[in-house]
């Protein structure tokens, strides 16, 4: 009796995991089919936080334009120096508006009509919290607010605590809207497996300390852009992003919590679009495909 009861367990098994793997299969086949209607290069990856083997990577290591998702590094970075005592994010800093170049050290400056946040444009001279500043870098995607806090906590810097937190190919080297290094492709740059890497480390509370993670996680759960990764996931989902866009181009990345259910990590990156309003609908369809796998 043993002996058949341990054979049918062997053979219920085998087909389980060889289900699970089409699964995988069928879930990369349905997303390069929605890609395959619309023109322009991709990225794509998932993981679950509970099961990494639970993974789907497609394309991972193509270099990007990073757009405003270099922003949830930033963030990260300030928290680490906050945590080594360099600052307090309720420190106070001067809002301004005139960087320097990284290619020459040439003066420069923002216009806010090519800023997601002009709000802000009104304050300049005035003093406003790190804090605060880093709220409206990450929610409101504010251009102004990230180039003050690049100055405050250094590019080089950034991208160092990224390579140590095994993010090995993403480049933090400037602020936003400095042409100069613009046109010598002086950009910062990620690939889909690097921000997977960093919102891993948030989701499981390693990113600087488990307090600090879980206050970065509330505030990317803040996010006012949510045509991608959110938009065809139901109400009850909560979903801490970070999406960024450029000509062209349009990225999401983020973690999803799922009342009950698993918590994944999703990164989606596009860029050489024709369409980009087809490209922010595919994410979308992308992004539901991806959840209905994970709570079948």
């Amino acid at each position: 009796l043993c002996v058949a009861l341990l054979l049918v367990a062997a053979v219920f098994f085998v087909p389980s995991t060889s289900t699970h793997a089409q699964s995988i299969e069928r879930l990369e086949q349905d997303i390069r089919s929605v890609l395959d209607s619309v023109t322009g290069d991709f990225a794509v990856a998932v993981r679950n936080v509970d099961d990494t083997k639970e993974a789907l990577l497609m394309n991972e290591h193509q270099m990007f334009h990073a757009a405003s998702t270099m922003k949830t590094p930033v963030m990260i970075e300030l928290y680490r120096q906050a945590h080594d005592g360099r600052f307090d994010l309720d420190d106070s800093i001067r809002v301004k508006n005139e960087f320097r170049s990284i290619v020459d050290g040439s003066r420069y400056s923002l216009t806010p009509e090519d800023d997601s946040y002009q709000e802000l444009y009104d304050h300049i001279g005035e003093k406003r919290s790190i804090r605060t500043l880093m709220g409206e870098m990450i929610t409101a995607s504010s251009n102004l607010a990230t180039n003050i806090l690049v100055e405050t906590v250094g590019a080089e810097r950034t991208t160092r605590t990224m390579r140590r937190y095994g993010a090995d190919s993403i480049h933090v080297r400037r602020g936003v809207e400095d042409m100069k290094a613009y046109r010598r492709g002086l950009n910062n740059e990620t690939s889909a497996h690097d921000l997977l890497v960093i919102f891993e480390r948030l989701a499981r509370g390693t990113a600087v300390s488990e307090a600090a993670s879980e206050e970065m996680i509330q505030i990317l759960k803040e996010q006012e852009y949510n045509d991608m990764i959110p938009a065809r996931l139901p109400d009850s989902v909560e979903v801490a992003h970070k999406t960024g866009w450029i000509t062209g181009l349009h990225h999401d990345s983020g973690i999803v919590f799922v009342p009950g259910g698993p918590t994944y990590v999703v990164v989606l990156l596009s860029q050489n679009l024709e369409d980009e309003d087809a490209g922010v609908t595919a994410f979308a369809r992308i992004s539901r495909l991806v959840f209905d796998y994970m709570t079948q």
